[in-house]
């Protein structure tokens, strides 16, 4: 059963032999919005392959075509059927803003077409032709495909080899006397724009509020995560020499040896007893030096106390007698409790 499953897959799509004459070119601003509607979708439902869909935005002069924007599409209740009412809205909002942007075609997210997608192409193609203001120039809705699992070929010319999209155009085949709906694969390239260049770096940097503090967490985990992947190296080898199944070489074992000899005794039982020791003698020094502070405050606190009770005692005529120590230091330092000579 899935064998047949694959076949009717595979024969959704056109062999390579046959090309689309179309010119696509797709902005940054289009490759963003996608990723991170798939990613938000895959975090939200705990899902690898949730469904994601969206709309096209862009323009399209004769075999030209540009995608510029993106939206997302709702869906009615079942989760599988588009919600029209919605792309109607939100394509006028876009209108109303943008004029010359119209709905030039919608992704989704999957490894390769299938019947499915011709479905949902269907579903499209007849809604762009009915009378919403899509004749005439949507008449072959494109699919944009991301293939989050694909496997990236290396590319220095900066097209569509180095992105995990896809572009196809819809066609019909006649086979047998019949016609059916298929895909055509389209190249596309990546259309950058100054102001474009300028906001994909500022996300990628992360703005200009970035501190050197997230530079050196970087650069940290970078070290960190090197060092953990040599570890498990070691380890993988050390593991392999043990069940036989790679040769021992002497010079890498104790080359090992050394260095785990080097690493200090984190785990053994007298260095964290000493550690411990150590960490309490500190902790109790902390405790000291605070509680010296707290109680040379509460020493001056009483000194002034004392001065002022006394201050009011003099001035309000109190008990008389000698007066305290305190006092005279006051007077001798012609303070506000008289001169040197009152006590004379």
């Amino acid at each position: 059963m899935q064998m047949d499953t694959d076949v009717e897959d595979l024969s959704v799509v056109l062999p390579s032999t046959t090309t689309s004459g179309l010119s696509i070119s797709l902005h940054p601003l289009p490759i963003l919005n996608i990723s991170e509607h798939f990613t938000r979708l895959k975090l939200q439902k705990n899902s690898n392959s949730p469904f994601t869909i969206g709309a096209l935005l862009g323009t399209q002069n004769g075999r030209e075509v540009e995608i510029v924007n993106t939206f997302e599409l709702a869906l009615e209740g079942d989760g599988q059927s588009i919600d029209h009412g919605f792309l109607v809205q939100r394509r006028d909002q876009y209108k109303l803003t943008f004029p010359s942007i119209e709905f030039i075609g919608w992704y989704t997210v999957a490894q390769k077409p299938t019947s499915r997608h011709i479905e949902l192409h269907q579903e499209a193609r007849e809604f762009s032709f009915s009378n919403h203001g899509f004749t005439g120039y949507c008449s072959t809705p494109l699919l944009l495909l991301l293939q989050p699992n694909i496997t990236l070929a290396g590319s220095a010319d900066g097209n569509s080899q180095n992105l995990p999209f896809k572009a196809y155009e819809p066609s019909f085949e006649i086979k047998d006397n019949r016609s059916r709906a298929v895909f055509i694969e389209a190249s596309f390239n990546v259309e950058t724009g100054e102001a474009e260049r300028i906001a994909v770096d500022w996300t990628a940097k992360g703005g200009g509020s970035g501190t050197s503090l997230e530079s050196h967490l970087q650069t940290q985990r970078a070290a960190v995560k090197m060092l953990h992947d040599r570890i498990l190296i070691l380890v993988r080898y050390v593991t392999d020499v043990i069940a036989a199944e790679a040769p021992a070489d002497h010079g890498i074992l104790r080359s090992i040896s050394a260095l785990i000899a080097s690493l200090p005794a984190s785990e053994n039982k007298i260095f964290r007893e000493e550690f411990d020791t150590e960490y309490e003698d500190v902790q109790l020094t902390a405790f000291l030096s605070s509680l010296t502070k707290s109680a040379s405050i509460l020493n001056d606190l009483v000194d002034k106390h004392l001065v002022m009770t006394t201050s009011q005692e003099r001035y309000s005529g109190g008990v008389g007698g000698p007066p305290s120590r305190r006092r005279m230091m006051g007077r001798q330092a012609g303070g506000p409790f008289g001169m040197l000579s009152d006590w004379r």
